[in-house]
């Protein structure tokens, strides 16, 4: 076997290898999300304000108060849930690629439970809240659209 062959198969083990990581992460992940909301704190305020949000508008003046009605339960949430932004002191960016792909999961997913949820404005009002790129803005909404596809 000629050299350049053989790098490139050892190459391409390499690449197996780091997204074998990623998929085991991205599975620990799957099966641990938002395992917090079914314990005390949260358990009891996420019972009550949960279907008050449905109804609310995301990011609206009603939304914020029903949030900070839930502040316990948010704050004990967030402390324990690294896909969330507010875990770590300097926001998005201390996130890994895994929290970015497990919290673009979770908007979604919080979107469908809305009345009038849009993961296109949810993006835009979050690269706001968020302070991200117009780059990542597209991955996002290339991403929707990848979800769409597979429907």
């Amino acid at each position: 076997m000629d050299k350049t062959k053989l790098q490139t198969m050892e190459h391409i083990d390499n690449v197996r290898t780091k997204l074998s990581i990623i998929i085991k992460e991205l599975i620990e992940r799957q099966n641990k999300h938002d395992q917090s909301k079914l314990n005390t704190p949260e358990v009891e305020i996420f019972h009550e304000y949960t279907p008050r949000l449905k109804n609310l508008t995301y990011n609206s003046e009603e939304y914020k108060q029903c949030l900070e009605n839930m502040n316990v339960a948010i704050k004990h949430h967030y402390e324990n849930n690294r896909h969330h932004p507010e875990h770590f002191s300097n926001g998005i960016q201390g996130m890994n690629l895994v929290d970015l792909i497990e919290m673009f999961c979770d908007w979604v997913s919080a979107t469908e439970r809305h009345d009038n949820g849009d993961i296109y404005k949810s993006i835009n009002i979050n690269k706001e809240r968020f302070n991200y790129s117009d780059d990542l803005v597209s991955i996002f909404k290339n991403t929707v659209e990848l979800l769409d596809s597979k429907k």
